[in-house]
């Protein structure tokens, strides 16, 4: 079990990783034709200014956590917003890549079932 939660944390880590630092050194490969309500939800994105880069910013955060095996739990619980927001816009707008972005969510719920002890204190009285 020890070395499936490390293999599991440094796979999306790496993918967190891979997201973010091509978002801020800007070398994302060209983006594929999006329809128009992929279209019209990251023009919503792109307008808010601020939005975007956060997403980025939490996503190398919360990578960087998750190579750090001491962070990974906190990182487990930071990085899930992103990854269930993720899976929901390709889930109504990009079912295409669902796939993959289907194991990052079922990644991210392994990493709260092995760190399960960790997280105990917080639910408990």
């Amino acid at each position: 079990m020890k070395i499936a939660v490390i293999i599991v944390r440094v796979l999306l880590a790496a993918m967190y990783l891979f997201a973010s630092v091509s978002y801020f050194l800007n070398i994302m490969p060209k983006a594929p034709e999006m329809t128009a309500a992929q279209t019209s939800f990251m023009t919503g994105l792109m307008a808010s200014v601020y939005l975007f880069p956060l997403i980025k910013i939490t996503e190398l955060v919360g990578g960087i956590l998750l190579l750090i095996g001491r962070t990974a739990p906190l990182a487990a619980l930071v990085i899930f917003p992103v990854t269930l927001n993720i899976f929901l816009y390709h889930a109504f707008l990009g079912p295409k890549d669902l796939p993959m972005v289907a194991v990052m969510l079922l990644f991210n719920l392994f990493l709260f079932y092995a760190y399960r002890a960790k997280y105990l204190p917080i639910v408990s009285k």
